[in-house]
């Protein structure tokens, strides 16, 4: 498979082979596995006090008196401990030692991410997310992308090459969510737009730009590519990550 490699103004310099990777056969719900692998190491968590509901000196009657064989608080009628008593213990509360982890075999994992990855250079799967653009992708720029220092020029690049309509989708996405989620430090919900794909450092000049992620080859995982599980995110490659990511075993 082959791909343009594109300057920042757009203009096609040559043509490379892609590493191997991108021959990978679309595996859906392989990515969705390794995308929610890889969210449940971000689980916190959380349960009851263990001993809640349960400290009262509370011992029931006996027989014998014609009522219920339930903890009773001294010197009082008044049922404790159990799940039905008012300040009771909680019946099935939740318990900090439950496993959140969703573990994934290594092979798959890299499987999932070499499909994902393959994803990014499906035209129709890409449109059919919802990414605007002109041209075909993958799109390929060469590693002058890598030493632009501001955010006006990458601005400027991506308008050349076709992919800045996608920002302006991500940025009239932007919505207030509804329920608890606004009053604790989630207040908005925004459409993923590009992710940047470099071969040293991340392209720190693009990273404020509406729905953009940056990462270099070395941290680019398939939560990247398949933000929410969601497979064939609009990518930009440079000329040195295609390079690395040949280097990379299969």
């Amino acid at each position: 498979m082959k791909a343009q490699v594109l300057s920042l103004t757009g203009e096609i310099i040559r043509e490379i082979d892609l590493p191997a990777q991108f021959d990978t056969a679309f595996r859906p719900d392989l990515i969705k596995k390794a995308v929610i692998s890889l969210q449940s190491l971000r689980y916190q968590p959380h349960g009851t006090n263990p001993f809640a509901g349960i400290t009262a000196s509370a011992e029931g009657w006996g027989s014998g008196r014609g009522a219920s064989h339930v903890p009773r608080l001294k010197n009082s009628s008044r049922a404790a401990k159990v799940p039905q008593a008012k300040g009771g213990r909680a019946a099935h509360p939740p318990k900090v030692q439950k496993v959140l982890i969703r573990s994934i075999n290594k092979k798959e994992k890299r499987k999932a991410l070499n499909s994902a990855i393959a994803a990014t250079a499906n035209d129709e799967i890409v449109r059919s997310r919802g990414h605007q653009f002109t041209g075909t992708v993958p799109f390929v720029l060469s590693d002058e992308l890598e030493r632009l220092n501001q955010t006006r020029e990458v601005i400027a690049c991506l308008k050349a090459i076709g992919v800045y309509a996608d920002i302006e989708r991500s940025a009239q996405s932007r919505k207030v969510k509804p329920g608890r989620g606004k009053m604790r430090g989630r207040r908005y919900k925004q459409r993923k737009s590009v992710l940047i794909v470099t071969g040293s450092q991340p392209l720190r000049a693009g990273r404020n730009l509406a729905g953009v992620d940056v990462c270099s080859i070395k941290s680019l995982n398939v939560e990247h590519l398949a933000p929410g599980t969601h497979a064939s995110r609009l990518t930009i490659w440079t000329e040195s990550a295609i390079t690395k990511l040949a280097e990379r075993d299969l």
